[in-house]
């Protein structure tokens, strides 16, 4: 699985993440106004499903569909391959980017360098 979301696949994946195993119905129920129609949400479940973002279980002709990957390997596949795309693979160019349009301060860029450093002893 290494093809990425479209933003409205991952607002999909979201409510997966947030609130676990899920129907279609479950879903659209946990939208907000105006709910899209139910075939549109369905399509898009079955094409995360066609990704290997989700499988599902089926009881009679009603689908509950899980997620097979973590919001945390997701997250953590994606802030690798944005470091890569835009920063040339340096997490020191990303904190230096973030430092400067973020204005954080030296306490909050050690930080960020100390969750680094853990994550690549990991």
């Amino acid at each position: 699985m290494r093809e990425k979301l479209t933003k409205a696949e991952e607002e999909i994946m979201q409510l997966f993440w947030t609130y676990g195993p899920s129907t279609v119905s479950n879903l659209i129920a946990r939208m907000e106004d105006p709910k899209p129609p139910h075939s549109t949400i369905s399509s898009f479940v079955r094409i995360l499903e066609k990704k290997g973002f989700v499988s599902h279980k089926a009881y009679g002709r009603t689908y509950e569909y899980q997620p097979l990957i973590s919001k945390e390997s997701y997250s953590k596949r994606s802030v690798k391959d944005l470091v890569m795309k835009y920063f040339g693979g340096s997490v020191n160019e990303l904190v230096s980017f973030l430092a400067k349009e973020e204005n954080l301060s030296l306490k909050e860029i050690a930080e960020l360098m100390d969750n680094q450093k853990q994550q690549n002893d990991e």
